[in-house]
């Protein structure tokens, strides 16, 4: 389902003093993952946020956790779009190591206007990408504009 995948080592901060990956630094990683993907479709966050003043909070996230990561993994973090609403995005994470999958989320943006913070449809040129990137299968749509 994964249309963009991103590995990334767990770093000595990502880490409780035990070694194994604490979960606030997985979202943190994720929120560094879902930023690299809107410059991989042409649209980095510089660009939506301080020049057309469009923001992409996160409006639902769900995590599933399946076993843990330690200091110095290797993880692939892959995401794929499985809807585009009019003003949502809903992504699907899935995150592997070397022997299998770590942990899994499901996660909604908003398309926001940074001038008075409120939803706003996406733009047709977001929307345009974003459509073109959903992934096919497992339920997944796009709704029309």
């Amino acid at each position: 389902m994964a249309s963009f995948s991103f590995d990334r080592e767990l770093r000595f901060g990502d880490c409780d003093p035990s070694g194994i990956a604490y979960f606030p630094s997985y979202l943190n990683i994720l929120n560094g993952v879902v930023e690299d993907f809107w410059a991989g479709i042409g649209f980095p966050w510089p660009e939506l946020i301080t020049v057309r003043k469009i923001g992409t909070p996160t409006v639902h996230l769900t995590c599933d956790f399946s076993r843990p990561s330690k200091f110095g993994d290797v993880l692939s973090f892959g995401l794929g779009i499985s809807k585009v609403g009019g003003s949502s995005l809903h992504l699907g994470h899935v995150i592997s190591g070397a022997d299998g999958i770590r942990w899994r989320a499901r996660q909604i943006l908003a398309a926001t206007s940074l001038v008075d913070h409120h939803a706003i449809p996406w733009p047709d040129d977001v929307r345009a990408a974003l459509v073109a990137h959903v992934s096919v299968g497992e339920g997944t749509e796009a709704t029309p504009a």
